[in-house]
């Protein structure tokens, strides 16, 4: 399957929403829940605003994973730019029906290659979860670096787990 990246943008909000919507209970079981509010379509919209604008003003990066007939399969965002070390967090899902098809790896290798050509980020953090094996690997075959597990656990929906930190310099 070919995937390509797309940077987020308004006229991606419907798309966007029915994605969110059709996967959540599945982000559910590896991210926290982001409340009903979030699948109302005037809250989602809103939010997506704000998203579209802090992408505009540098602060974050935004990335749609679509397949070949513009599909959206997948997000990848960059947040939390911080200037002063030049480096974003990384956080990224898959749509249930296409994980374990490697779009993950794929796609964050292409964010790799699209900020390896940028100046202003030199590092970029990830974490997941001890038991997230799919995830872990998909960092480490980009090139992250194991840096450490946090020795308490987390709530996580209702879970307790392990958040394990992860990092890539140029």
């Amino acid at each position: 399957m070919e995937v390509s990246l797309h940077r987020l943008q308004e006229s991606d909000s419907e798309s966007l929403f029915h994605f969110e919507i059709a996967n959540r209970v599945y982000f559910n079981k590896m991210v926290p829940d982001r409340g009903e509010d979030y699948y109302k379509f005037e809250t989602f919209n809103a939010k997506l605003v704000q998203l579209i604008n802090e992408q505009s003003l540098g602060l974050s990066t935004f990335y749609l994973i679509k397949d070949e007939i513009g599909t959206i399969i997948g997000r990848i965002n960059l947040v939390d730019f911080n200037h002063s070390n030049e480096s974003v967090e990384l956080g990224y899902r898959i749509s249930e029906d296409q994980s374990g098809k490697g779009i993950a790896t794929l796609g964050v290798k292409q964010v790799l290659d699209d900020v390896y050509h940028q100046d202003k980020i030199k590092h970029i953090s990830a974490r997941t979860t001890k038991d997230n094996l799919a995830s872990q690997k998909v960092l480490e075959n980009n090139g992250f670096t194991y840096l450490s597990t946090d020795p308490d656990e987390v709530l996580l929906n209702g879970v307790k787990v392990n958040l394990i930190h992860y990092r890539w310099s140029k």
